[in-house]
């Protein structure tokens, strides 16, 4: 089963590791703004980018970025159902993230042909993706579902399993996360503040990513 660790460079694929720690989650309320943004993000170090479906704008903004930024891997996220999925996948998607899943949806991610990673909040959903094969998962909202110590937890029971966090994560707290034998990568929303998304700073946008990008 392909996962979105296996978008790993190769050199990283030793140890189970993203190619970078940190996986931008972005909301892209305008599409012309998707190319300059993951360039700025490519250029800070983070080519593994989400942009959510929350906007009527996100599909176009995944094409542009899939179309004009070659060194992205732009991926879709928020994908709730099988409709999204084909139509993140259309728009060149290259992985897949959900908040949740269903046997509908996740039946889905698995015939799309790229890698996902579905939601997990709790050990029972945890150990029922086991049971179906898949062992690399978002857990969502992090923070709020116990963070550092929930998942520090689930490596002793549940040691194949492992995670992506997001929901809650910074630039304080990934560090922790990262740390733990469970976790790949984290997902987060600090490096792409919103006054300088609506200044178009992307030169702020780079510096916050090369930041981002240091973490280990």
């Amino acid at each position: 089963m392909t996962s979105v660790f296996d978008l790993a460079e190769p050199a990283d694929r030793a140890r189970g590791a993203a190619p970078v720690p940190v996986v931008p989650v972005v909301v892209i309320e305008d599409a012309a703004d998707a190319v300059p943004l993951a360039r700025a993000l490519v250029a800070g170090g983070l080519p593994l980018i989400e942009i959510t479906l929350r906007t009527p704008a996100a599909l176009d903004a995944v094409r542009a970025v899939a179309a004009e930024v070659p060194d992205a891997v732009v991926g879709a996220g928020t994908v709730v159902s099988a409709a999204d999925v084909a139509d993140a996948v259309g728009a060149g998607a290259r992985f897949l993230v959900s908040p949740g899943w269903t046997e509908r949806l996740l039946g889905a991610m698995r015939d799309s042909g790229v890698p996902f990673l579905p939601g997990v909040s709790t050990a029972s959903e945890v150990v029922a993706l086991l049971e179906r094969g898949v062992d690399t998962m978002k857990f969502f909202p992090a923070e709020a579902a116990g963070g550092v110590p929930y998942l520090k937890s689930l490596a002793g029971p549940l040691p194949r399993a492992r995670f992506c966090p997001t929901g809650g994560v910074s630039l304080a707290s990934a560090p922790a996360y990262l740390s733990l034998p469970n976790v790949g990568c984290v997902g987060g929303t600090w490096m792409l503040p919103p006054d300088a998304l609506a200044a178009r700073d992307w030169a702020r946008v780079e510096s916050l990513a090369r930041e981002a990008a240091a973490l280990r």
